[in-house]
């Protein structure tokens, strides 16, 4: 099958979004499908064989972060020509509402699109006034995928119809595999995201620590993730501020070695989440999970059963519980035996399977409108089998 995926967000910057169609497209193409994705991109950036460059993407305010975004007449131009040399049995369009790649995508397109929705945002305004725009681009799609229920929530209310429930994916076995290092264990809590960002929470996980390490001296906090690391322990006693490594941006395998190093892995954000693609990957590395409790989180970690859960924005609760998890090697134990459980059902085995069926509903569907309308022509017409399939295939129209 050749499969075409709309990326909407710069391949520059990393984000969950990005990760999901890059996996996606690698396990796809290890299938032996032809997977193209076209992809904002700066001229510089190193792509992988699969990208292709849609050109240089422009910073966003969007759903409480800053999204980088590609729109525009050149953009336009470049989707039609990807489409034309592409010949895609599929389409595989993510955020098709969003001003980018995903809605000039959706407008040029023909044949079958899948869409997958990401965002969690059931109070935008935006998306209500920006209806009328989206409604047509939006009517051509075949079939709509959610990576949660709470994105699923957001497409109903604000853009109407439904959307199958299908999670990001992850290479558990990728994570699992990965090799500890000494350096990063005894006493370390671990976080990884945009320092800068303030709906990741890393202010909040700041203001618990003097909480924690009264309680627990030993312990470390490792941040990994892009952004000013003076700025971010500003307002930490300067007595400990050495107990708060940087360790910047890092590749996929660190990341993979981080999360199975540490004893307690903390995801503080505040909101703005429609899924925790994080949580995944640390339950598959076995990082017992302590996070805040929103509704996409709670969902991820099968309501509190495979990781722990504290008041959102609540740094005194977050150092209880942190705390409290440090100091009981036994619970840790059984929140890694009850999450490496949980986490196979976000395997990619089981996530890619899922996606493909869906791909495989609607070129099916296409398949048969297409056998539908060369039926009609050789009816009425009196074509032999291969006449109406000729001028079909062509383009041919009957006079009125």
């Amino acid at each position: 099958m050749r499969i075409g995926i709309v990326c909407p967000y710069s391949w520059d910057v990393p984000g969950g979004v990005q990760f999901h169609i890059r996996d996606l497209a690698e396990h796809l193409n290890g299938l032996g499908h032809e997977v193209s994705v076209l992809a904002p991109a700066d001229d510089e950036t190193p792509l992988p064989p699969y990208v292709v460059s849609a050109g240089r993407a422009v910073p966003v305010p969007y759903n409480g972060s800053v999204a980088r975004l590609n729109f525009g007449f050149l953009s336009a131009a470049r989707v039609r020509r990807w489409l034309h040399d592409g010949n895609f049995d599929v389409i595989h369009i993510h955020e098709p509402a969003s001003p980018s790649l995903g809605l000039l995508s959706c407008w040029a397109a023909q044949g079958p699109i899948v869409a997958t929705f990401h965002t969690s945002n059931p109070r935008s305004r935006a998306m209500i006034a920006a209806y009328p725009i989206l409604q047509p681009a939006l009517e051509k799609i075949s079939a709509r995928i959610a990576v949660s229920e709470y994105a699923r929530r957001t497409l109903v209310e604000h853009l109407g119809g439904d959307a199958v429930v299908i999670p990001n994916g992850v290479d558990v076995g990728f994570f699992a595999a990965a090799e500890p290092k000494k350096e990063w264990q005894n006493g370390t809590i671990g976080f990884i995201g945009r320092i800068d960002e303030p709906r990741k929470g890393l202010p909040v996980l700041i203001r618990a620590l003097p909480k924690i390490l009264a309680e627990r001296p030993g312990a470390r906090l490792l941040v990994a993730g892009r952004g000013d690391a003076e700025e971010a322990v500003q307002d930490l006693p300067r007595e400990m501020r050495d107990r708060v490594e940087f360790l910047g941006m890092v590749s996929d395998e660190d990341k993979a070695r981080l999360l199975r190093s540490v004893d307690l892995y903390v995801a503080p954000n505040t909101g703005g989440e429609s899924f925790g693609i994080i949580l995944v990957e640390a339950m598959s590395a076995g990082a017992p999970v302590l996070a805040s409790d929103l509704d996409a989180f709670a969902q991820v970690l099968d309501q509190g059963a495979a990781g722990e859960l504290f008041a959102n924005e609540d740094a005194d609760a977050l150092a209880a519980a942190a705390v409290r998890l440090l100091g009981d090697p036994a619970r840790r134990a059984e929140l890694r035996d009850r999450a490496g459980a949980h986490v196979r059902r976000f395997d990619w085995s089981v996530v890619g399977g899922d996606i493909l069926a869906v791909y495989e509903t609607v070129t099916d569907g296409a398949a048969h409108v297409a056998t539908d309308e060369r039926t009609r022509l050789r009816a009425r017409f009196g074509l032999g089998r291969d006449d109406a399939a000729d001028r079909s295939d062509r383009g041919y129209r009957p006079r009125r």
